[in-house]
């Protein structure tokens, strides 16, 4: 991939999309190729095939998709099936058509069973039953990964997959009704904060165990494999460490400065009880990470509380990661 490469970055909007962007600028790329979900609605089939014959990319960043917490996951289980298979399968069938040179399609750890040892290696997808909350997301990407195989392996086409661990960062859903953990954190208790509020209610018991990526570090990765890695085989990304939620609630009220009670609501699920990613093919390839969670959180929160809006945001097509 050089600098003058046509690159496709669909979901240049979102979280990783918008990382993707700025890093691939920063990096010297300058014929990147964009469009909002108002000029090309991915989910239909005939506009993305003219599209992709109108510009024909020669190098593909699908970083586009319908994305949310635990309750928009679990709420809007049909949408999130349908429109994730119909938006991946054109984007990706569309590059193997007309003639894209290389495809990176862009997953989520939740494709992991629920109960898969840890840490999570590739080698445990299909191997059980999945986390009932977001099982049609989850069936969708893996359906995904599937599809970039089955091109490779029938037509030769250079399609590679990642899959990242959870991603926050700037560009992402504040919505505390449909956005993942860390970001409706930081919202609660910056307006907590704000309003004096005696306390915050956190969902679960906070036990989970997760891992946290910042958006630009995946987005660094993902520019690493796109120009070092060819293989069939789909590769984790993430940090190798974990915290819990009640220590990252803990950590998120320390730099916001809240100072009230936690409460946490144990009606609420909680999800996988742990998730963390065996990262040790990446890092054997000659990529880590370089954010640290303190440092991202901070740099989110500044960004937030200079950036936000207070009107609701619906669930993107234009990504993050369950």
């Amino acid at each position: 991939m050089t600098h003058t490469n046509s690159i496709y970055v669909a979901g240049h909007r979102g979280l990783v999309g918008s990382a993707i962007v700025q890093r691939l600028r920063e990096q010297g790329y300058t014929n990147i190729i964009t469009r909002t979900s108002k000029e090309l609605d991915l989910r239909r089939q005939a506009d993305v095939e003219r599209f992709f014959e109108q510009e024909r990319p020669e190098y593909v960043f699908d970083a586009a998709a319908k994305v949310g917490g635990i309750y928009a996951n679990n709420t809007y289980r049909a949408d999130f099936l349908y429109e994730n298979l119909a938006i991946q399968n054109n984007i990706i069938h569309s590059a193997y058509r007309f003639g894209a040179t290389k495809l990176l399609f862009l997953g989520s750890s939740c494709i992991y069973p629920k109960l898969a040892p840890q840490p999570l290696h590739e080698d445990a997808l299909l191997t059980g039953p999945l986390e009932p909350t977001n099982e049609p997301y989850a069936i969708a990407k893996i359906a995904g990964i599937k599809l970039c195989e089955a091109l490779r392996d029938q037509y030769g086409f250079q399609a590679i997959s990642c899959m990242p661990t959870n991603l926050y960062g700037p560009n992402d859903n504040f919505d505390l009704q449909t956005s993942h953990v860390l970001p409706a954190l930081i919202r609660k208790f910056i307006e907590a904060k704000e309003s004096s509020a005696p306390e915050v209610i956190a969902w679960g018991t906070g036990s989970p165990l997760r891992e946290f990526l910042h958006s630009h570090d995946a987005a660094d990765a993902m520019i690493f494999l796109m120009q070092n890695y060819d293989g069939r085989e789909f590769l984790n990304i993430g940090t190798g460490q974990e915290i819990s939620i009640k220590a990252l609630t803990e950590l998120i009220a320390e730099i916001v400065g809240y100072s009230g009670t936690i409460t946490w609501d144990s009606t609420k699920p909680d999800g996988t009880p742990r998730k963390l990613m065996d990262v040790g093919k990446l890092h054997h390839l000659g990529w880590r990470h370089k954010i640290e969670l303190r440092e991202g959180i901070t740099s989110v929160v500044e960004w937030y509380l200079q950036t936000r809006t207070f009107e609701q945001k619906e669930p993107t097509k234009e990504i993050s990661h369950a």
